[in-house]
């Protein structure tokens, strides 16, 4: 054991390495099977190009913008922080866009030939074309991350030493959640203010169905669905896995001077999990079943895999032990560590299924709502959303509460690393739902049998509690992960600063108080910003779709072609514009309580917990509540409590649309939001005190 031991913390990161490079092969394995697959008829493929096209003009206009911001930060790092930090900035940046950019192109590839496996093979081939699709998306997400922390800090480590990289992976992981900041603002914005203005004129005033060819706005919410739910989700995770490694590197580092095996456990960590994901694609393309049942599977398979092959990682690297504060604690400790991060991941994904799936009590509580109103189904789905913030923070408070007890705050890391290390299977899940989605409306444009439809409905309706499972997900792992960067500004603040050694965060210094209101506050104004941007684009995209239904009437006998392409210009210029104030607000309150010289560094701690707590209930609530809306409409439209076109089928639409910019532009966005507050206040604190 002693020489696998020594083994194992010799080559741990390049092992880590090695898994996630066969992450990547594996991933363009499934590009290759996705590509192979027939792709439909002349007029499926026209829709698909059409999507294809919009997305990626989008996508490298956002580039163009995003580019221009980061150079300036860039430039900034350089000149205040150091060289090296700088450059780990621009890696974290460009690994999350491409992330987020290869899984997008993969999954509009993936849609239509979900369509035509629907049409000619049936569910099954169906769900494994566009979970394959999805999964891209999720190993390209893991690989690319732990690849790129792997790579820069060895990398860095021969070249200023160990001390000198860990402090600037800190670099990289702001240049991840910057870039995952801006790309879920702006993918969340372009995908709701279509979506929402395509539903408020097609559905309500025009009574078409979904992704019905005569709506001007078609195109730009299938568009949209894969800019904000596949590039922005991607590059959400990225981040939230990148800044959670580093995290539990950073607190190894801290709290645990001299020791090798604290610093690598983190990698190794992520390199079997990689393995475990390969393992949970697999059975999804084995298994026969319903398609909730063998989505779960496959997560579940990839955790009992993890759970197997972390027990002996653990003891080898620890043959005895640590010492934290003062006790001892033994591997198997540290293994309970490990394993609460992979429970959590179980906890939070089944509680987000229930508050968000047809089968279950909430979700029907907002369809049943529907039948007295269009204001007793948002007062529903505003109730549900706030239900189900309960369980989620008590289930994190249990997690917390237990790995402090078996390791201290590294075992809170590990737990957060070994939740994140799940992201491989959770990500192809969650880019499962916008192919389906986008499926559904090729066939539809494609004026396929409505067979073909009610197929690729089953999957978008098991997609969009994925969806919302994921960002459940996303946003609890994300607590978790700012309370390990929290002790880490601590940590790094009382090395820093001898005049901070005594210092600790009290309730009654008042400054924390004041620090907690600011930090509170955050998450309100952000989101508030966002929901303004999203009304503005879906206001623009109404009166457009109004306008070319009255300037051609021919649209609605199909005599005359809506102008998909004004819509499309019209939500891509209104999310690169509306993004940027949100998008920067974080770094604006940082700064600003650092430069206050009565307020400093003691506010600023303070103000990381406060948008820790208020984010992460905000966030919960935003995307339970927007995902129970959406599939409380799904449940009336498959023909209860009146079925389409009912009194209660209007309301639940109203629902959906409040719903939209909740789940997929505000609620997401404050998950990276509440990392770059603390990956900030970790950078400056050499710069300001």
């Amino acid at each position: 054991m002693t020489f696998l031991a020594l083994n194992l913390l010799d080559s741990g990161v390049q092992l880590s390495m090695l898994c996630a490079a066969i992450g990547l092969i594996f991933a363009f394995f499934l590009i290759a099977i996705v590509l192979r697959a027939p792709a439909g008829n002349e007029r499926m493929r026209q829709i698909s190009a059409a999507v294809q096209e919009g997305a990626k003009a989008y996508l490298n206009r956002q580039v163009v913008t995003i580019s221009a911001i980061a150079v300036i930060i860039f430039i900034l790092l350089f000149i205040f922080k150091d060289h090296l930090t700088a450059i780990g900035f621009i890696v974290g940046a460009f690994c999350s866009l491409s992330a987020g950019f290869i899984g997008m192109r993969v999954a509009v590839i993936a849609n239509v030939r979900t369509t035509q496996a629907a049409a000619t093979a049936g569910r099954t081939s169906a769900l494994r074309m566009a979970f394959n699709g999805g999964a891209v998306t999720g190993l390209l997400v893991v690989g690319l991350a732990l690849l790129a922390v792997s790579i820069f800090y060895t990398v860095a480590d021969k070249m200023v030493g160990h001390d000198m990289a860990i402090r600037s992976l800190v670099g990289l992981a702001l240049g991840a959640s910057l870039i995952s900041v801006f790309a879920r603002l702006g993918g969340g914005i372009y995908t709701k203010a279509a979506d929402v203005g395509a539903d408020l004129v097609g559905k309500i005033e025009q009574g078409f169905e979904e992704d019905d060819p005569r709506n001007p706005a078609t195109i730009a919410d299938n568009v949209g669905d894969n800019v904000g739910d596949c590039a922005g989700m991607a590059a959400d995770v990225f981040e939230t896995y990148a800044v959670s490694l580093i995290g539990a590197i950073l607190v190894g580092a801290l709290t645990l001077v001299g020791n090798s095996a604290a610093i690598i456990y983190p990698f190794v960590l992520g390199g079997i999990s990689v393995l475990g994901a390969i393992c949970g694609v697999l059975f999804v393309n084995i298994a026969n079943g319903k398609p909730a049942a063998v989505l779960m599977g496959g997560v579940l398979t990839s955790a009992i895999i993890s759970a197997i092959l972390f027990w002996p990682a653990t003891h080898y690297l620890f043959p005895t032990g640590l010492t934290i504060a003062g006790a001892t604690r033994t591997p198997t400790q540290l293994y309970f560590a490990s394993v609460i991060g992979l429970v959590m991941t179980a906890v939070v994904v089944a509680i987000t299924n229930y508050y968000t799936s047809m089968r279950y009590a909430p979700v029907q509580k907002i369809a049943r709502a529907s039948e007295t109103g269009h204001a007793t189904n948002i007062i529903a789905g505003l109730a549900v959303g706030q239900h189900a913030t309960a369980l989620p923070v008590g289930f994190i408070g249990i997690a917390i509460l237990l790995s402090f007890h078996f390791a201290g705050l590294y075992g809170i890391a590990i737990a957060v690393m070994s939740m994140l290390s799940m992201a491989g299977i959770i990500i192809s899940l969650d880019s499962f739902g916008p192919i389906t989605d986008n499926a559904g409306g090729v066939a539809v444009m494609s004026n396929l049998p409505k067979e073909v439809r009610a197929v690729t409905d089953e999957l978008d309706a098991v997609g969009n509690t994925m969806k919302a499972v994921t960002k459940g997900y996303a946003i609890a792992s994300a607590g978790l992960a700012a309370l390990v960067l929290f002790g880490s500004y601590v940590e790094e603040l009382w090395a820093h600063n001898v005049a901070y050694a005594e210092f600790h965060f009290s309730l009654t210094e008042p400054k924390v108080i004041i620090g907690l209101f600011l930090g509170g506050l955050l998450p309100f104004i952000f989101t508030a910003f966002s929901m303004d941007a999203v009304g503005k684009a879906a206001g623009a995209v109404v009166r457009e779709v109004r306008r070319q239904l009255k300037a051609k009437p021919g649209i609605l006998t199909g005599q005359d072609t809506p102008d998909y392409a004004t819509c499309v210009d019209i939500v891509t210029k209104a999310a690169l514009r509306e993004m940027i104030v949100p998008a920067l607000l974080p770094l604006i309150f940082v700064v600003a309580v650092a430069t206050i010289k009565p307020l400093g560094p003691v506010v600023l701690g303070g103000l990381l917990v406060g948008t820790i707590v208020t984010g992460l209930f905000v966030a919960i609530a935003m995307t339970s509540g927007g995902g129970a809306w959406d599939n409380a409409k799904k449940f009336i439209e498959e023909g209860n409590l009146g079925g389409k076109g009912s009194f209660a089928h209007a309301a639940s639409i109203t629902g959906d649309t409040v719903g939209d910019p909740y789940k997929d532009t505000a609620g997401p966005a404050i998950n990276p939001m509440i990392k770059v507050v603390n990956i900030v206040a970790i950078l400056i604190i050499p710069i300001f005190f």
